[in-house]
């Protein structure tokens, strides 16, 4: 089963009253279950958002060509296709952002979806208004390139090394090549540049970045992943990493800028 194209919504409206309607950001809810599929279908339309549905990974990924979301919910477990799988499919050509539900009690099994590309992960059984809340922090944190960065003091560029940082622009550059870096790595990555040479702690950037206080200590685990994956995309070795820096004990820290990079 599937919702109303959600694409078509304004579209319809701005005919009707001839007027140009603000676009919404678009859902796309993937889940296997009937029940969950109807109440946060219902719940988030409430919240303001357009949703599209799918029960299975094969649908959502036929869906997603069509419907264009500006977010992905997406269950773990489901037939013909898992979540894993289907988060797999998606990061080969997209960086839409992806928010994962999970009945996994193993931290280990959560984890794998931050490693494959998700943004973030709600453990089942949550509420409503958890999962709403993370949405609209990890849409907040995904702006494109044209919107202004939210940790952005000034237009400034920053050059360490082969690696640029074009905050405004929302862009890095390693050695003149663009970096696709997701909205949330970037803003990682800006708020580690912008207290560069300060430890940061794990509790701050989760706050900071993903806007919510960890309540256990395998919440801070969601940092350590994106930090890996940032390592991965703007070091020379990320196994022994030179920009961004393990400060042992408290959290990590991005190398201290030359002095013509400061102020």
């Amino acid at each position: 089963m599937t919702g109303s194209n959600p694409s078509t919504n304004s579209a319809n409206i701005a005919a009707t009253t001839g007027q140009e309607v603000a676009r919404r950001d678009t859902i796309l809810l993937v889940d296997d279950d009937a029940n969950i599929r109807r109440v946060l279908e219902t719940r988030l339309s409430m919240f303001g958002y357009d949703v599209a549905t799918a029960s299975d990974g094969e649908e959502a990924l036929a869906l997603f060509q069509t419907v264009e979301p500006d977010l992905v919910v997406l269950d773990v477990m489901m037939p013909k296709m898992d979540g894993y799988a289907v988060l797999k499919a998606l990061r080969l050509d997209s960086d839409v952002p992806v928010v994962m539900l999970t009945a996994c009690s193993e931290v280990k099994d959560r984890i794998l979806g931050l490693e494959l590309g998700a943004d973030d992960y709600v453990i089942k059984p949550f509420s409503p208004k958890e999962l709403e809340a993370r949405i609209r922090c990890v849409l907040r944190r995904s702006g494109g390139s044209a919107q202004a960065s939210p940790n952005s003091t000034t237009n400034r560029e920053i050059t360490v090394g082969e690696l640029r940082v074009i905050p405004h622009k929302r862009q890095v550059f390693k050695s003149g090549e663009r970096v696709r870096l997701t909205g949330m790595e970037f803003d990682l990555l800006e708020m580690l540049i912008s207290r560069s040479g300060e430890p940061l702690t794990r509790q701050d950037m989760l706050t900071k970045i993903w806007g919510y206080t960890p309540e256990r200590h395998s919440d801070t685990r969601v940092v350590d992943v994106h930090i890996s994956r940032l390592r991965n995309k703007i070091e020379d070795d990320p196994e022994n990493p030179e920009l961004v820096i393990t400060a042992r004990g408290t959290g990590y820290l991005f190398q201290r800028l030359p002095s013509s990079n400061a102020g």
